[in-house]
């Protein structure tokens, strides 16, 4: 772990992959965490945060900020919002969409997950700042794993918070590829900004910090142009990750009714089009296919998670 390298004033829960890490900002005049978590871990991101606000002696949560919506990283804000009334800042490009809660526009119905209702009270606009804890960060577009993400830089200290868009091993699924729109340039759009950043130390949205910048860039570039140059590539991999990851939450399940999750996931029934697989073929390979690499197993007739 290289949470010696953090400044005051600047803890990480790292949380795995079913949750975000949770970025821990703490100030005389502010307290602020970057993304909650999933929905399935809300109660443990409450006591990591009440913990926490215990040891440095702050006495509440004033906002909570969100990276971007997918549910990993928002699913622990209704109950923050609960337990402390903090406020929460969302991207911008999604105001309308949790204005509204329109579940065509938010990804959580598209995705197969699940994320508790929540209200904002502000958005973070690419180019302007924001005040986190103790210190002033710079809100940063970063399209391509979601269109609307953002990543937030600290100058001074030269640390990146790069959310999905840039972790040690690669990067989040391009999902947005999954339905027919771009993706895999955006990504590679994106990487180019952050090397073009003086950074020292990323805090990732999944896994541990770490300070090899060109190595992470490096090997997320060779992941994108292997995936861009094959897009079943990406159809099946995002598939992959989304089974998987509902798995993370199930721990085991009855394989009818994954293959029925399946066949009601909007996201997966399209990378199923993209692979030219009608809908019974993919629900029979897909779980099948996360057998093959070792992520699940078949105990009877319930498919377990093997993590």
């Amino acid at each position: 772990m290289l949470d010696h390298l953090l400044p005051p004033g600047i803890e990480v829960f790292e949380r795995g992959w079913l949750s975000a890490n949770n970025i821990l900002h703490f100030g005389e005049s502010d307290v602020s965490l970057v993304d909650s978590g999933y929905c399935a871990h809300q109660d443990l991101t409450v006591q990591l945060l009440k913990q926490a606000l215990a040891k440095h002696a702050m006495p509440t949560l004033n906002k909570v900020v969100n990276t971007h919506l997918h549910s990993d990283h928002c699913g622990g804000n209704a109950a923050l919002i609960k337990a402390y009334a903090c406020e929460v800042y969302i991207p911008v490009a999604e105001d309308l969409a949790v204005k509204n809660w329109d579940m065509d526009l938010l990804s959580y119905r598209n995705l197969g997950q699940e994320c508790p209702p929540f209200i904002h009270q502000a958005v973070l606009i690419p180019g302007q700042e924001i005040l986190l804890g103790r210190y002033v960060w710079k809100i940063l577009a970063a399209p391509g794993h979601d269109p609307h993400s953002v990543i937030l830089y600290q100058p001074e200290h030269q640390i990146l918070i790069s959310a999905d868009a840039l972790w040690e091993e690669g990067f989040g699924v391009i999902f947005p590829e999954l339905w027919g729109e771009p993706g895999f340039e955006e990504v590679a759009q994106t990487l180019d900004f952050i090397e073009s950043l003086p950074v020292k130390l990323v805090i990732p949205g999944h896994g541990t910090l770490f300070t090899d910048v060109p190595k992470a860039i490096a090997t997320a570039r060779s992941r994108l142009d292997y995936l861009a140059s094959d897009p079943d590539r990406n159809a099946r991999h995002g598939a992959k990750v989304l089974l998987k990851y509902k798995l993370l939450e199930w721990r085991s399940r009855e394989m009818g009714e994954v293959g029925g999750w399946i066949a009601t996931t909007p996201a997966l029934q399209s990378a199923a089009k993209l692979l030219n697989m009608e809908s019974a073929d993919f629900i029979q390979w897909l779980p099948q296919a996360l057998i093959k690499s070792g992520a699940a197993k078949l105990d009877g007739t319930q498919l377990v998670d093997l993590t």
